[in-house]
């Protein structure tokens, strides 16, 4: 009789070969909650994908999960929430820039009833080491503006180290375009439907090889998109006091 896993874990990758085996060799020596860990890649020429097949027969959890809807981050993080077969989705990136002691405690919360649960930069206790400075700043004023302002209830909007409760995700009608801007889409949407969000503070340490996918200036309009609806949903609510 097959046992499923507590936990469903979406790396998306692209060409993480260098950073892969770390991400994963951390992850499991961090995480005691049972688990998959799917690598959705879009190719077969990653260099991630060897890797990942290598380590198999250690951690025989890790499977390697080919994305396809099409390329780009958005539809691997889809294919991989759409295969994940636990009741908590968490997705994580390839880079080492996600901080595996902090899932045990998120699962923690999900656990006592919260359907989103932030891996937050910017709680108390929570750090950012690296990464560009103008991202660095704009990414902290966000997430502390929402937070004061939109009265949204966690410190940090647009880190992507995030655990939904599958329940959740199967009610949300994915609206982002680009991937990266899905972490503060599905947060903002859970805040306006009543859901219940929390946070754990960790911290964030900026990739040591390959290269990052996130271009600034193309992806500020898409989490402007989600910041002023979280502002306007404040708002509204003001309003109809």
């Amino acid at each position: 009789m097959t046992t499923l896993p507590a936990l469903s874990v979406v790396v998306p990758v692209y060409n993480e070969g260098p950073n892969i085996e770390a991400v994963l060799r951390a992850f499991e020596a961090a995480v005691a909650t049972p688990h998959e860990i799917l690598v959705v890649y879009d190719f077969d020429e990653d260099t991630t994908v060897p890797v990942v097949r290598a380590l198999q027969s250690e951690f025989p959890d890790v499977r390697p999960h080919r994305n396809a809807i099409g390329r780009g981050v958005l539809n691997a993080l889809k294919a991989g929430i759409a295969e994940a077969s636990a009741p908590l989705v968490l997705v994580m990136m390839a880079d080492g820039s996600d901080d595996p002691a902090a899932v045990d405690p998120m699962i923690a919360l999900a656990d006592r009833g919260a359907d989103v649960v932030a891996g937050s930069r910017y709680a108390r206790g929570g750090h950012q080491l690296g990464g560009p400075p103008a991202k660095r700043l704009l990414s902290r004023l966000a997430g502390l503006s929402l937070y004061w302002l939109g009265a949204l209830p966690v410190h940090d909007a647009t880190n992507n180290f995030r655990l939904y409760r599958r329940t959740f995700l199967e009610t949300v009608r994915i609206e982002s375009e680009g991937g990266f801007e899905l972490a503060i889409e599905l947060t903002v949407k859970a805040h306006i439907a009543g859901r219940r969000l929390a946070e754990v503070p960790t911290t964030w340490r900026d990739r040591t090889a390959g290269e990052s996918r996130f271009r600034l200036r193309a992806w500020l309009p898409r989490y402007l998109r989600w910041y002023l609806v979280a502002l306007r949903h404040r708002v509204r609510g003001l309003a109809g006091r």
